[in-house]
């Protein structure tokens, strides 16, 4: 039986993860994170004491043999040497570099084969770069998220600050996501047949009920025989 896939795309902290972990719980699906992945391979590279400015793709793809994924509740988490290091991977020095080794055409390959390595044994929800294009052009259904810089500099700062930012806060935070989309943009585009849904102004739960809509109209098997 093919496998589902529903892939999730958008620019840096349009809340694809964590909508993407939601609407597979629902669905009963694996959630895949590709954004997860690179932000492993970027620690695992700052690990080897080489300045990110001199890293080649060769010595990043290196540093990504000590990468493997291992399934956590609904999802697919990287670990690095065996071991989860979540506090690592979201800290300012690998956000500072992931960027520089996303733009990697052979990190990517590498990043991108190991999401198809994990659609190939689940359903999943992928959510990350290239997913409706170079990773799963054949999904089942492809939604593009994207909100205003302002919105989503202020749910960023939310999650990592648990309380709510300062306007001067969310301003530094918009500057750096507007920079990152400059970066990011030959990496985030919207596959000509994605959903896009402006969730400037929704609640995440309703983004979750729309998603899991659309996946399950996608997704509707015609019964054998």
């Amino acid at each position: 039986v093919a496998r589902a896939v529903i892939a999730i795309d958008g620019p840096a902290a349009s809340g694809k993860s964590s909508t993407a972990q939601w609407v597979a719980r629902e669905l009963g699906f694996c959630h895949v994170d590709s954004g997860s992945l690179y932000r492993a391979v970027t620690a695992a590279a700052l690990r080897r004491a080489i300045p990110p400015e001199e890293w080649t793709g060769k010595q990043v793809l290196d540093a990504a043999r000590s990468v493997s994924t291992t399934p956590a509740g609904t999802s697919v988490v990287p670990l690095i040497d065996g071991e989860l290091a979540e506090a690592e991977m979201r800290g300012p020095s690998v956000t500072a570099s992931v960027s520089r080794i996303a733009r990697m055409p052979a990190v990517r390959a590498w990043v991108n084969e190991q999401v198809r390595r994990v659609a190939r044994d689940y359903d999943v929800v992928a959510d990350g770069r290239d997913m409706g294009t170079a990773v799963f052009p054949d999904a089942d259904l492809k939604v593009y998220l994207i909100a205003d810089s302002w919105e989503r500099a202020k749910r960023r700062l939310v999650q990592h600050l648990r309380r709510l930012p300062t306007p001067e806060e969310i301003a530094a935070e918009t500057d750096r996501l507007v920079h990152r989309d400059a970066l990011d943009a030959t990496q985030s585009v919207q596959a000509r047949d994605a959903v896009l849904i402006d969730t400037t102004h929704l609640l995440q739960e309703e983004q979750v009920e729309r998603i899991v809509a659309l996946a399950r109209a996608a997704i509707r098997r015609p019964a054998s025989g």
